[in-house]
């Protein structure tokens, strides 16, 4: 069986994978995947220490995965007004590289 620490190396480098990636692409579709993978990353680590955790009457600790809920939620929010941002620059500027995007006004 997985010990918590591989639960957390796992969410470590799934965490670095995401940063690296929003770091060092220039899509804002791929950087906005990054952003979901490091957001998983943080899920799949709540979710380890509630798990390896228990309370006081044994049973695991539910508290992580309640919060997990709520982190979907808030990123099922964030992709629906993401993308919806992302298709209104890519109508207004008919690019996604962010390179090409230097001003606000255009």
């Amino acid at each position: 069986m997985a010990s918590l620490n591989d639960y957390l190396l796992v969410s470590g480098l799934l965490f670095a994978i995401g940063l690296a990636g929003v770091v060092l692409r220039r899509s804002i579709i791929v950087m906005f995947m990054c952003l979901e993978l490091m957001l998983s990353a943080a899920n799949l680590s709540l979710v380890a220490f509630s798990r390896f955790h228990p309370a006081a009457n044994g049973l695991p600790d539910m508290h992580g995965q309640m919060l997990v809920f709520f982190v979907i939620t808030v990123a099922a929010a964030e992709v629906a007004v993401g993308l919806a941002i992302i298709v209104a620059l890519y109508r207004a500027r008919q690019t996604i590289h962010t390179d090409e995007l230097t001003t606000l006004q255009g």
